[in-house]
């Protein structure tokens, strides 16, 4: 009976459990992720204090789905972004269903390892002791020492090479099904219909909202009210943010997963492979995300950077509202001032909500639901062929294009709108934005970007 219950959860894609993987600084945490994962989604830096939000993922191990967290290094005490990043790792820890302590077997237990352990031991949490770096059998003897912890004999790997991890993920999955057997699969669950599923599919589904911009202009701060929880660590301190993190929230207007990006600074100033990797993570969160906030900090400005990563989320080729954050620091004449700068600078964005807001207050952030749920609706939008080209005749009788014709038009594909058309010649770019601009009046695509692709076919 037992097992027919596993492999209804199993069968459903319901993971089995959820695991923290916890330590102090610099142990390997990230370097485990990879392994689990099978792919580098998490940073990984010699240099301590790389990872600082604590990142969820679902492995999957003999069949089983589970979640594991990525967290900040644990420290007893520190700086204001330390104590901050080892209560995020608290939390995560207090929310696991099994912990995975790691230590470093090359270090051998330090006073930061027996602070962990002194915090595991005071949660109801089960605890696996890991004894990492031990890359060849001559330092197995060496991880006994960490039966010190109190948390039973340590299994040694080493999660650069991927000594014993297997091991490790065993065991990790013996014990989840263990609690699951026990705790988390109750009569409710087993009689489940398929709408359950169905959530499911439309949280895997949920349309994505990256946060971007540069280096402490708040998106943090936004990215924890929109999804009501200090998720992200927030600090004056810029490139706080190294990884991009994610949360799916049920909104006002849907499940939506928000994702907060490390802030992009320009190329000559990234000198460290920390900054390179948080860079490329930002980029693929920009071309993957259904939707791009563009946070700008007002009081400086519409700056050189902010226009490159604008035109990056244009290429992209998602909608984009622009989000000038601050507002409230601004003075009426500082106000006039940046309304001048979004309109002059960001002319290619012309398309694009623009809100005011402060994150840290929470002023203006609502208007974010109508302006996302409007781009959401024009992203998705489908035009009939046959309205589709009685508005193109209407067009061409109200302005011809110089020596060319529209044949027909198709609207190939949405998310965002995409219109192929059909003509004797190549169209002028100033009456592709003519044509640009009438589509988007015409069948309310402001929101989006729109795509117009030519091609010429003879009339004969």
């Amino acid at each position: 009976m037992a097992t027919e219950r596993i492999n209804k959860y199993v069968t459903n894609q319901r993971p089995i459990g959820r695991v923290a993987i916890i330590g102090r600084p610099n142990v390997g945490k990230s370097t485990l992720i990879n392994r689990i994962i099978g792919k580098q989604v998490a940073i990984v830096d010699a240099k301590p204090g790389v990872t600082r939000d604590h990142k969820t993922l679902i492995a999957n191990w003999r069949g089983f789905d589970f979640e594991v967290i990525d967290t900040g290094g644990w420290l007893v005490s520190g700086g204001t972004l330390e104590n901050k990043i080892s209560k995020r790792a608290e939390a995560a820890a207090k929310e696991a269903d099994l912990i995975v302590f790691m230590a470093d077997v090359t270090v051998g237990i330090t006073e930061e390892d027996l602070s962990v352990a002194d915090m595991l031991r005071r949660l109801s949490v089960p605890v696996i002791a890991v004894a990492n770096k031990a890359d060849g059998s001559s330092r197995d003897i060496d991880a006994w020492e960490f039966m010190r912890f109190g948390f039973g004999e340590p299994i040694n790997i080493s999660a650069l090479h991927g000594r014993m991890t297997g091991d490790l993920l065993d065991r990790v999955v013996t014990e989840l099904l263990e609690l699951s057997s026990d705790e988390r699969l109750p009569n409710d669950i087993l009689e489940e219909d398929d709408d359950s599923f169905g959530d499911e599919l439309s949280a895997r589904t949920s349309f994505s909202v990256a946060i971007v911009g540069r280096p402490n202009v708040g998106k943090s701060t936004l990215f924890n009210r929109l999804i009501g929880d200090d998720r992200s660590i927030t600090h004056d301190q810029a490139g706080t943010t190294t990884d991009s993190v994610d949360t799916i929230v049920e909104t006002e207007i849907g499940k939506l997963k928000f994702i907060d990006t490390a802030g992009l600074r320009r190329k000559s100033r990234i000198d460290e492979g920390t900054e390179y990797y948080s860079m490329v993570r930002t980029l693929r969160s920009i071309d993957e995300a259904d939707v791009s906030l563009l946070v700008i900090d007002g009081t400086q400005g519409v700056t050189h950077q902010d226009q490159r990563l604008a035109e990056r989320i244009d290429a992209a080729g998602s909608p984009v509202v622009v989000m000038l954050n601050k507002w409230d620091l601004l003075s009426t004449e500082e106000k006039l001032r940046v309304n001048d700068q979004v309109e002059d600078r960001l002319a290619y964005l012309s398309y694009a909500p623009i809100l005011r807001i402060s994150a840290l207050s929470g002023l203006g952030v609502t208007k974010l639901w109508p302006a996302l749920s409007e781009s959401i609706a024009a992203y998705r939008n489908r035009i009939p062929t046959r309205e589709l080209n009685l508005f193109l005749q209407q067009a061409q009788a109200k302005n011809a294009p110089r020596g060319s014709k529209i044949l027909y038009g198709v609207q190939g594909a949405t998310n965002p709108p995409t219109f192929t058309l059909f003509t004797t010649k190549e169209l002028s770019a100033g009456y592709m934005r003519y044509l640009e601009k009438q589509i988007r009046e015409r069948f309310g695509l402001g929101p989006t970007p729109v795509k117009i692709r030519v091609r010429r076919r003879s009339t004969r």
